[in-house]
C-alpha cells in the first residue's frame, strides 16, 4: 500500500498539473513531432515556465482601486488597500467587502495566465496568499533550489505593490478638496486623484445581476404578475444605467472588468422630484381650469382618459366592419367610472387646496377670473365682503362652474384626439366623449354638494 504524498509533494503536483494544463490547451492542435510544438514543450517546462512567470508577474499588478477605468488610456498608479485597513465610515465602501474579497488584475492582458496560476487554492489558501505570507511549502514545491524558489515568491508577492513612484496621470481625473475653512485660500485644498473601486464593483455587480436575472427574482416578478403568492421578496433597482468599459476589450481595463463583459451598473444619482407646496392664485387669466390640466395626476388621466377612448373606437371600428354591435363590457365600464371618479376627486383637492389661500386673494387688481370662479375658489371673501356674499349666496355659481369644467374636458380631449366633432365620419368620438363628461358632470354633483357644504360651513349657514 502506498502511503499518502506529503502536504509539499501534492502543492507541487497541483503546480506542474496547472503547468501541463496549459501546455495541453497550446499544443492540442499540433503534432508531437512539429517544431512548434517541441519549443511550447521546452517553454512548458515546469521549472522554465515558473522563472518565465516569474519575470512576467511584474507586467501585472493585484489592486482593489484601478486608474484604468477612469480612462483606459491613463497609466498613473494603481492601488492594493487591505479593506481592513481602511476606516469604517456609515457609507457603504471598500471598507465593507469581506476578507476573503476578490482583488483584481490590471497590466498586459497577455500576462494573466500568471494570475490564473496564483489564483490556485491548495488547503484553502490561494498560492497568492501564501506567496504574501512567505509559505515555507510554497517555497519547496516552487524548486529544490531554495534561493531561487525564495526569489519567484517575492516576485509573485510583489504582484499587489504599486509599479514605480506613486503618480497620477493627464488622463487620470483630479479634484480639489477643501480641507480647511478658507476656500479662498489654495493651501486649506488637498488635491485628490479619484480611482476607480475594481474590488467592491464586482460583487455589487454580481448582486444586482441576480436580482435582475436570477431565478428567484424571475419567479418574484412572474407571481406578482399573476397576483399569485410568493414565498420571500425580490429587489428592483430602477432607473439602473449600464456603463461599458473596455469596449471590444474589456480585458485591456482589468480581469473582473473582463469577467463582466465591461458591463458595470450605476444606480441612479437623481435630484429629488420637488412637487412645489406653494399654491398660487390663478390671477392673470379669466379661468383656473388651465392651471387645473398643468397638474400631474390631470395630464396622466387625461391621457388615460384618451387611450380609452381611443381603443374603444378601434375596436368599434374593427366590429363595425365586420358586421358586429360595439362591444360594451363591465372592464370598459368600470375603468371608465374609476378615470372620471378620480379626476373629479382632483378637481376638489384643486379646489381645497385654493381655499387655503388668505381670503379675498380674488380682489386683487390683477384678478382676471370670472365671477363664477371668484365664487368657487375664494369663498374666504364672503367674510371680508358683504356685497360679494350676498351675490355668491344669490348665484348659480355651482352649475356654471360645472358647465365650464365640462367644456374645459372636452375641449382638451378633442384637441388630444385631433378631430373635428363636427364632421358626421367622426360622430362615434362625439358620442364617446359625450359618455364621458355624462359620467364626468355625476361626479361633479357630489362636488358641488362638498362645495355647498363648505359654503354654508364658511357662511354659518346663515340665510
Amino acid at each position: 500500500m502506498t502511503e499518502p504524498p506529503n502536504e509539499t509533494l501534492s502543492l507541487k503536483v497541483l503546480i506542474h498539473d496547472f503547468i501541463q494544463n496549459r501546455f495541453a490547451t497550446k499544443t492540442e492542435k499540433l503534432a508531437a513531432d512539429e517544431p512548434a510544438y517541441l519549443k511550447l514543450q521546452e517553454q512548458f517546462a515546469p521549472q522554465t515556465w515558473l522563472a518565465d512567470a516569474a519575470r512576467r508577474v511584474s507586467q501585472l499588478q493585484v489592486v482593489t482601486h484601478s486608474l484604468k477605468a477612469v480612462h483606459p488610456d491613463a497609466k498613473g498608479t494603481n492601488l492594493y488597500v487591505e479593506p481592513g485597513s481602511l476606516d469604517r465610515g456609515s457609507l457603504i465602501g471598500s471598507h465593507c467587502l469581506p476578507s476573503d474579497f476578490q482583488g483584481d488584475v490590471v497590466g498586459n492582458a497577455a500576462a494573466l495566465d500568471v494570475y490564473k496560476f496564483l489564483k490556485l487554492e491548495w488547503q484553502g489558501r490561494s498560492l497568492l496568499e501564501r506567496a504574501l505570507d512567505q509559505d515555507s511549502e510554497l517555497v519547496d514545491a516552487l524548486s529544490k533550489n531554495s534561493e531561487e524558489a525564495q526569489e519567484w515568491m517575492c516576485a509573485f508577492a510583489n504582484i499587489v505593490e504599486p509599479k514605480g513612484t506613486p503618480s497620477s496621470h493627464a488622463r487620470g481625473k483630479q479634484v480639489y478638496w477643501l480641507v480647511g475653512d478658507e476656500p479662498v485660500d489654495n493651501a486649506n485644498y488637498h488635491l485628490l486623484a479619484p480611482l476607480y473601486a475594481t474590488a467592491l464593483t464586482h460583487p455589487f455587480h454580481a448582486r444586482l445581476s441576480e436580482a435582475r436575472f436570477g431565478e428567484h427574482a424571475k419567479a418574484g416578478r412572474k407571481a406578482r404578475r399573476d397576483s399569485a403568492a410568493f414565498e420571500g421578496g425580490y429587489s428592483d433597482y430602477l432607473n439602473l444605467a449600464v456603463q461599458k468599459l473596455g469596449g471590444t476589450k474589456p480585458q485591456n481595463i482589468s480581469q473582473l472588468n473582463s469577467e463582466r463583459g465591461g458591463q458595470n451598473y450605476l444606480l441612479a444619482s437623481l435630484p429629488p422630484s420637488w412637487v412645489s407646496r406653494d399654491v398660487t392664485p390663478p390671477l392673470r387669466t379669466e379661468s383656473a381650469l388651465p392651471h387645473f390640466g398643468r397638474r400631474a395626476p390631470v395630464r396622466q388621466l387625461v391621457n388615460d382618459l384618451v387611450s380609452w377612448i381611443k381603443q374603444n373606437m378601434q375596436e368599434d371600428e374593427r366590429r363595425a366592419l365586420s358586421g358586429k354591435a360595439p362591444r360594451k363590457t363591465y372592464q370598459d365600464r368600470d375603468l371608465h367610472d374609476d378615470l372620471t371618479a378620480m379626476l373629479s376627486d382632483e378637481l376638489l383637492m384643486f379646489t381645497h387646496e385654493l381655499h387655503r389661500l388668505a381670503p379675498g386673494w380674488s380682489k386683487d387688481s390683477e384678478c382676471r377670473l370670472v365671477t363664477a370662479e371668484c365664487y368657487w375658489l375664494d369663498p374666504g371673501r364672503s367674510e371680508l365682503d358683504s356685497d360679494f356674499a350676498t351675490a355668491r349666496r344669490q348665484s348659480d355659481w355651482h352649475e356654471e362652474v360645472s358647465r365650464r369644467v365640462a367644456g374645459w374636458l372636452k375641449n382638451t380631449l378633442t384637441k388630444r384626439l385631433n378631430i373635428s366633432l363636427g364632421d358626421p365620419e367622426h360622430e362615434f368620438w362625439a358620442n364617446k366623449i359625450e359618455l364621458v363628461l355624462e359620467k364626468f358632470r355625476r361626479q361633479l354633483e357630489d362636488l358641488e354638494d362638498a362645495l355647498r357644504d363648505d359654503d354654508g360651513s364658511l357662511l354659518g349657514d346663515s340665510p
